[in-house]
């Protein structure tokens, strides 16, 4: 291993503070000429008119009149209203650009003007950081690390110290490691996984609230959506360091192959993910009933399983594979009514046929149970004999509802004691066994 220096380093030093020398002596010799003075009230105008532009902007766009509510649902939107503090100093800088650009036919240095726009980009730039991003620690990155690298940029001193870092390297056979390199790959990297982050999350809350859209479709466009940013976010950061993607396609597929074996598991949960999104067999809000019997609503659906939710409050993370290699039963997936059945007995001395009523209104006055004259005749409560037995009548209420019958949604125990209740105000005997026994003389 090797140091490795490109060009000498005493010599990049001493051109650097020889032009940060020169420019010294040129701000003192313009500081004293009448042009400064000129460009100055050039300026000031320039600052004057882009408040004026920004007012009457705020008022004819109402997207920045006020904000949305509530801001969460509304993330774009929340952005956009925020953004719209910085007109002002956006259109400021675009006069001060154009205002640079005029006074180079009539002077050969404007450095006024220059350090003036200079100054307003740093400024807008630092704003944006307050305004648009509310991470604390992302934000502090920004006004620590991208606004010294945008001042170097913007003075034209960011190439010579490029060179500086580049030219500390460390070299091992073929490959070389520099500071520069190494610096890079941390700002741009941690940026980059931001960023994928931010627009994951924010697309998705977009997806999700296209209410033109069924949910199961708005599902599906957001799994989508998270894949492809992140493969976006990947094929950057393997730009960013230096990586020759050519190069790697041929050795990803020999590495596919190896892990393709020893990771069989998790890639055939990963592909029965995206097999599950696009056939759209469950989704979330789903009821889902395993084969082993397990139920619970579908709350999650990641790449490598789904998360079910019970009604006692415990998660079941079920492996994709599972909903494509076995049976399941989602009482949901179509059509969110369900048909239940209550079972009682009564005496045989009752008569039926004025119980059937009185229990079918009693039920048909529970909110939650489907009846009315706009409900189909087939979907509407229904009370009929299930079978005689051995101490009284077997009969059953048949009723449809929106949703699962338990839970916060349970129905079916309301109804058992609306028919005990109905019963009993109307006289009517619900049996219980009876034996009779006999003593015989011998």
């Amino acid at each position: 291993m090797t140091l490795w220096r490109y060009g000498d380093p005493e010599m990049e030093k001493a051109s650097f503070l020889s032009t940060l020398e020169q420019q010294f002596y040129v701000f003192l010799d313009k500081l004293v000429q009448g042009q400064l003075y000129s460009e100055i009230g050039a300026i000031v105008s320039v600052y004057i008119v882009a408040w004026l532009l920004a007012g009457r902007v705020h008022k004819m766009v109402p997207l920045f009149r006020s904000p949305p509510e509530p801001a969460d649902q509304h993330p774009l939107k929340s952005f956009f209203y925020r953004c719209g503090k910085l007109l002002f100093p956006v259109f400021a800088i675009m006069m001060l650009r154009m205002l640079v650009e005029l006074s180079a036919w009539f002077t050969d240095d404007g450095w006024v003007m220059q350090a003036a726009l200079v100054i307003a980009i740093v400024l807008v730039f630092h704003s944006f950081v307050n305004v648009a991003i509310t991470n604390r620690l992302v934000a502090n990155w920004f006004r620590w690390i991208a606004t010294p690298l945008l001042i170097l940029h913007l003075a034209g001193l960011l190439d010579d110290v490029v060179a500086v870092l580049d030219s500390i390297a460390i070299e091992v056979g073929n490959i070389r490691v520099s500071s520069y390199g190494v610096l890079r790959l941390i700002v741009f990297g941690s940026l980059l996984f931001w960023l994928g982050r931010v627009s994951t999350n924010t697309g998705q809350t977009i997806i999700r609230r296209q209410e033109s859209l069924d949910i199961r479709t708005r599902e599906v466009l957001a799994k989508l959506f998270e894949i492809g940013s992140t493969i976006v976010i990947i094929l950057l950061l393997l730009q960013v360091m230096g990586i020759n993607l050519t190069a790697l396609a041929v050795f990803g597929g020999a590495v596919g192959v190896g892990l393709g074996f020893g990771l069989q598991a998790i890639a055939s949960n990963f592909i029965s993910g995206i097999i599950i999104l696009l056939d759209r067999s469950v989704t979330v809000g789903d009821y889902v009933e395993l084969e082993d019997g397990r139920t619970g609503i579908v709350t999650q659906l990641n790449m490598r399983s789904t998360t079910l939710e019970t009604f006692d409050g415990k998660d079941i993370v079920v492996p994709n594979e599972k909903f494509i290699t076995a049976s399941f039963t989602n009482w949901t997936h179509k059509n969110n009514k369900q048909r239940y059945r209550v079972d009682f007995s009564v005496a045989y001395a009752t008569d039926v046929r004025a119980m059937v009523e009185l229990v079918k209104e009693a039920v048909a006055a529970h909110p939650q149970v489907l009846s009315g004259d706009r409900v189909p005749i087939e979907e509407r409560p229904d009370c009929e004999i299930d079978s005689f037995g051995d101490s009284g009548i077997n009969m059953f209420v048949e009723f449809w509802m929106e949703g699962i019958d338990d839970g916060r949604n349970r129905v079916g125990g309301d109804l058992l004691l609306i028919i005990l209740e109905t019963l009993q105000q109307n006289g009517i005997e619900i049996p219980f066994p009876q034996r009779e026994v006999r003593i015989l003389d011998q």
